[in-house]
């Protein structure tokens, strides 16, 4: 894993801009703002679909580039500062293409408003996860199978409703990711406040890499 370290301390900041080519469906629903998911591709690349799949809290500050809200097709986005941990995994792991869902499609950067709205009954007006029963229909069109899967949404109690739902959901067997010790749902967010740990982090689940990953039929 040597070079690999080397890879990811190198340079702090990744940049996407450049390099990839990053964009979500963003939505409304019920007055609340929303993205369904995150494509990150390589320029270039010729894959066509994710060689990887990346299960997160909430889309945090990204946001569509041309300012449309409620879109019904994919378009160009900003991605938050977390991206740039899955981008280094990429690098690292020499993959292409990551799709990005989460266990809340509610787009605020706060997360402290976003278990405040999980443990109200707001939740309850929109069908904000994808993982619910009623959304099977855009998990199935989203979510890529036998592909690498990371898990990352945090260990924030409020959380473990949801990531308990999207496991149970997607079965995968060896997901990649740092699982908090003596717990079933709660995986460390990429993005620690502390760098070493960032850096911890992305070695880590680059080491899981090499794993085969097989989700449940019918997803």
């Amino acid at each position: 894993m040597g070079a690999v370290y080397l890879a990811v301390t190198c340079h702090r900041e990744v940049k996407l801009s450049a390099n990839f080519e990053v964009t979500g469906l963003f939505y409304e629903a019920n007055g609340y703002r929303l993205r369904m998911h995150l494509d990150i591709k390589r320029a270039g690349t010729e894959q066509s679909v994710p060689d990887l799949m990346v299960v997160m809290m909430n889309p945090g500050s990204s946001f569509p580039l041309d300012g449309v809200d409620d879109n019904s097709t994919p378009s160009v986005a900003e991605p938050d500062t977390t991206q740039q941990q899955i981008v280094r995994v990429m690098d690292a792991a020499s993959l292409d293409y990551a799709r990005i869902l989460n266990l809340s499609d509610l787009r605020t950067p706060d997360s402290n408003e976003l278990y405040r709205f999980i443990k109200s009954d707001e939740s309850n007006a929109v069908e904000h996860s994808i993982f619910s029963e009623n959304r099977k229909e855009d998990l199935n069109k989203l979510f890529v199978k036998g592909v690498p899967v990371i898990y990352g949404w945090g260990v924030n109690a409020t959380l473990v409703p949801l990531a308990k739902m999207a496991m149970e959901t997607l079965c995968v067997k060896n997901p990649l990711g740092m699982r908090k010790p003596n717990t079933e749902y709660s995986y460390y967010h990429p993005l620690p406040p502390i760098y070493a740990k960032q850096l911890e982090w992305v070695q880590h689940v680059t080491s899981q890499s090499t794993r085969t990953q097989q989700s449940c039929a019918g997803v």
